[in-house]
């Protein structure tokens, strides 16, 4: 029975599910023929959709991608370079701080050296100025000493002939004025 019944049910399913089909015929208006050239038709529509739009969009997709991984291929070396130019850079401008602290230090040395070098031609000048001036000093006093012993030496013949009250002669002159510079200088 249970077979009769699922026959049943199984006639009762296929005259509905005909009934559908009916119904989506007349509905849709879905002839055999037609459907089968629709579907041809479909299929000729998709190869050539295919043929004439997919294949230049995944084409030109294609070049799109390659354009963009070749620039960030392209950003990566730069981005490369730029780190590498960094670093030139911070490298260029350790070694000229270097070589301007050596510079200074250099200067300040040479500064130093030339100062000192002032210093010791300025004690040198003093020094050859005192010595000149003490070599003058002495000449004036030498000098002075000879025109005092000269002038000494006249007074003492002028005091002599006064005193003895004669006249006295070049060479007793001469000879007092040694006597007595002989005196004085002793």
């Amino acid at each position: 029975m249970e077979l009769i019944s699922l026959f049943s049910q199984t006639a009762s399913i296929a005259t509905d599910l005909q009934a559908v089909a009916d119904n989506l015929r007349k509905d849709f208006g879905m002839h055999g023929q037609l459907l089968i050239s629709q579907a041809i038709g479909f299929i000729i529509f998709a190869v050539a959709l295919k043929i004439f739009a997919f294949k230049p969009i995944t084409a030109m997709l294609e070049q799109r991608r390659e354009r963009i991984a070749a620039g960030e291929e392209k950003l990566k070396r730069i981005e490369k370079q730029l780190a590498e130019s960094e670093a030139t850079t911070a490298a260029a401008i350790a070694k000229a701080n270097e070589d301007a602290l050596r510079l200074i230090t250099e200067a300040k040395q040479g500064a130093a050296a030339f100062t000192e070098q002032k210093a010791q031609d300025a004690i040198a000048q003093a020094q050859q100025i005192l010595a000149k001036a003490e070599a003058a000093a002495n000449a004036d006093r030498e000098r002075i000493s000879a025109e005092l012993k000269r002038e000494f030496g006249r007074l003492v013949a002028s005091t002599t002939s006064q005193v003895t009250g004669k006249v006295l002669t070049d060479a007793d002159q001469h000879r007092i004025n040694e006597e007595a510079l002989a005196k004085v200088g002793n």
